[in-house]
């Protein structure tokens, strides 16, 4: 059968562990393109023996960041972009999907939500928490925004945990990615860690749930809504183990919540310490405006 006319587009740095998997699972797809971090591994030889056109990425510290420099730069030879991470791998019925969803975008769509099951403490589960993201792209009516966050310090070039703007109808995809990261725990807790200052960042700015960003039907309220709740993370736990019924998935489902739980718990009190920071500036420069009408 003829590969899937689709481009994706995988990220990569220092991705050795789960290189191979990635890119084994897309040989449906006509092209693939692995965008490099400076990788000090053998992330790109893996990549390169596999197929992918390797391209080195280095960020200038401005926008766009990764995902939007992709879309401008890279000489795509289909309409429709796949972004997959190296950590998720893909399945056949998710392949055949998007095969059989591309009129849609001849059509005028402008992108698809792709569903993933998450591999948590080696376990896929099954239950606790769906995450959808907007990875199924008509590239020219696609754009990854640029938001007021360069100045969060552990924050790298990948753009944040939002969502692409799109001019065109959105759906769903059925069939899910499946999200199984081969680094440790600790890799896992970093990199939420480091999003957890973004979104702490963004909460103080006022920045969060641009209206401008795609979402899957009546997710923008639900979004407003948890934004403007107390207790996020009881909330988010009970909302995963108790409610989306993560308590049958054993260990690594209640595992799973309580590390929910945990991302909006640093969330909060990173959101503290900003304000409390930015007014104590406030402060010593009202101080110090005083002080000098006072000379």
């Amino acid at each position: 059968m003829q590969k899937i006319p689709v481009s994706v587009v995988v990220m990569t740095k220092n991705e050795e562990r789960n290189i191979a998997k990635c890119l084994k699972a897309l040989a449906e797809f006509d092209e693939v393109f692995v965008i490099d971090s400076r990788s000090t591994d053998a992330t790109c030889a893996l990549a390169a023996s596999l197929g992918a056109k390797v391209v080195d990425f280095q960020w200038n510290g401005k926008y766009p960041k990764k995902k939007q420099w992709c879309l401008e730069q890279l000489p795509f030879s289909h309409p429709v972009v796949l972004y997959v991470d190296a950590d998720e791998e893909m399945t056949p019925a998710l392949a055949r999907e998007i095969r059989a969803s591309l009129p849609r975008f001849e059509a005028g769509a402008g992108g698809a939500f792709v569903p993933f099951d998450y591999v948590f403490c080696g376990r896929k589960l099954r239950h606790g928490h769906r995450v959808y993201k907007l990875a199924l792209l008509a590239r020219d009516r696609s754009r990854f925004l640029d938001y007021d966050d360069l100045d969060v310090a552990h924050m790298w070039e990948v753009e944040g945990h939002y969502q692409p703007q799109v001019r065109g109808q959105t759906f769903a995809l059925r069939e899910p990615m499946v999200h199984n990261d081969h680094d440790s725990l600790f890799h896992y807790f970093d990199k939420h860690n480091r999003y957890s200052d973004w979104e702490a960042s963004l909460r103080v700015k006022g920045l969060m749930n641009d209206p401008r960003e795609a979402n899957l039907g009546g997710r923008a309220l639900l979004k407003r809504l948890f934004h403007a709740l107390p207790f996020k993370a009881p909330i988010s736990f009970l909302h995963s183990y108790v409610f989306r019924l993560g308590f049958l998935d054993g260990k690594a489902g209640f595992d799973y919540a309580v590390a929910r739980a945990m991302y909006y718990w640093q969330i909060r009190i990173k959101t503290e310490e900003i304000r409390k920071a930015r007014q104590a500036c406030a402060e010593d420069g009202d101080d110090k405006v005083v002080a000098g009408a006072a000379k």
